[in-house]
């Protein structure tokens, strides 16, 4: 079983990177953010404040989430709800940075995810996996890209998954910017590079690109 990881900021290209790299290597892929806005989600159809300790580590405690495969494509289950396009509201996305900073938040999704790549070669995607879920990860990655190009492609990304809702790209950048603030400097498992992750620059490549260059490295690093 081998376990790649991926981390970085938003907006890097990571999600579609990881799916691609996967589907090349023939590994799954598991979106650790998708995670994370379950859980966030979760927090606010329950209205639990972080404030009411009881109540919110039972809510982690009876959390569930589930990746399926539906007509050729993954969707997100917390319990039995198909969670795939609520977790990508602008509500859930203006606490996820806040809800997965959280020392227990991620000290309970933490298992979900170790225990998701006992399963078999999976490549992992999200922002502290090759620092604090995956230190003995046998390849990690790490990517980025100019704050102006990923608001970019954020923007892109939100006029066609939601084309009846209207966007600011001005906005979208000053929260890539306040968000790479954020994680960076939070206080439990900040976003950073681990010490033996290769990092890419996606600013000025294409999607195949990236993945050429990273599947370059697997078969000259695992030899697979």
């Amino acid at each position: 079983m081998t376990t790649i990881t991926i981390d970085g900021p938003a907006g890097t290209g990571k999600s579609t990177v990881a799916q691609r790299l996967a589907d090349a290597l023939g590994f799954t892929y598991f979106d650790t953010g998708a995670l994370y806005r379950a859980i966030s989600w979760q927090v606010l159809e329950s209205g639990i404040p972080y404030q009411d300790k009881g109540a919110f580590s039972a809510l982690l405690k009876n959390f569930t989430f589930q990746i399926q495969t539906v007509d050729g494509g993954k969707r997100y289950f917390v319990g039995p709800i198909d969670v795939t396009n609520a977790i990508r509201t602008k509500e859930v996305t203006a606490i996820v940075s806040e809800v997965s900073a959280l020392k227990e938040v991620r000290e309970a999704l933490k298992p979900i995810q170790v225990n998701f790549a006992k399963k078999g070669d999976v490549v992992f995607e999200g922002r502290d996996l090759g620092t604090v879920v995956f230190p003995d990860a046998d390849l990690k990655f790490f990517l980025t890209a100019r704050p102006e190009v990923r608001a970019k492609r954020r923007f892109k990304e939100l006029q066609e998954k939601f084309p009846d809702q209207s966007f600011s790209y001005e906005t979208i950048l000053d929260e890539i910017k306040s968000r790479d603030a954020f994680d960076s400097s939070r206080k439990h498992a900040p976003l950073k590079q681990a010490e033996d992750a290769i990092l890419v620059d996606t600013s000025d490549l294409n999607i195949e690109e990236v993945v050429e260059q990273m599947e370059n490295v697997f078969r000259e690093k695992i030899g697979r």
